[in-house]
């Protein structure tokens, strides 16, 4: 019997503020000709693993496994501010927000999960962690590759990120986009 298999992330929420920004950079592009895929406000967040897709029976034990973790992290704050693409500007595939300040804390936190759940079978990411938040992805090939200089000198003022729980999602490819569903919110320095 196969089992069923649900993609699965783990994320931190983000103000809402964010998403007013993510309009207004989302203008920056108001005469291009590029197709852009915008990530839909209420699916904004900032990614801390992407388990990908995660048999059913171990959902519980995952949940076991970042209760332990969060419950020893205190919340902490970051800041939202600037604006950045992957790979390289003259071929964006991915347009983000950065995420700044003392990231020690939230570097501890993603290790802790990477070691954890590499226990449960789910390999270390190959690079290392860089926090953002995907604003829109970029696919090729198409006629015309977007100019992304306007996106990336736009400044807006930052944005306070207090980070005080952990999500664990799951998400759905629906024919009219990406649905997100919470399985489980972990508040970060108590136990559930």
């Amino acid at each position: 019997m196969n089992e069923k298999l649900i993609r699965t992330f783990l994320a931190i929420p983000i103000p809402n503020e964010v998403m007013s920004k993510k309009n207004m950079l989302y203008s920056t592009f108001e005469k291009s000709k590029s197709k852009i895929n915008w990530v839909k406000s209420n699916n904004l967040h900032l990614t801390l693993k992407f388990l990908g897709h995660t048999p059913e029976s171990i959902i519980g034990n995952i949940i076991e496994t970042i209760n332990i973790i969060t419950i020893d992290q205190q919340p902490f704050s970051l800041v939202i501010k600037n604006t950045g693409c992957f790979p390289v500007p003259e071929r964006p595939r991915t347009l983000w927000m950065g995420v700044e300040g003392n990231i020690n804390p939230l570097n501890d936190l993603v290790s802790k999960i990477e070691l954890q759940l590499e226990k449960l079978g789910f390999p270390k990411e190959k690079q290392d962690y860089f926090p953002h938040i995907t604003l829109a992805r970029i696919k090729y090939p198409q006629k015309n590759t977007p100019d992304v200089k306007l996106f990336l000198d736009s400044t807006y003022d930052p944005i306070d990120f207090p980070i005080d729980r952990v999500q664990f999602l799951c998400s759905e490819l629906l024919t009219n986009g990406t649905v997100y569903s919470l399985l489980k919110s972990f508040p970060l320095g108590e136990s559930l």
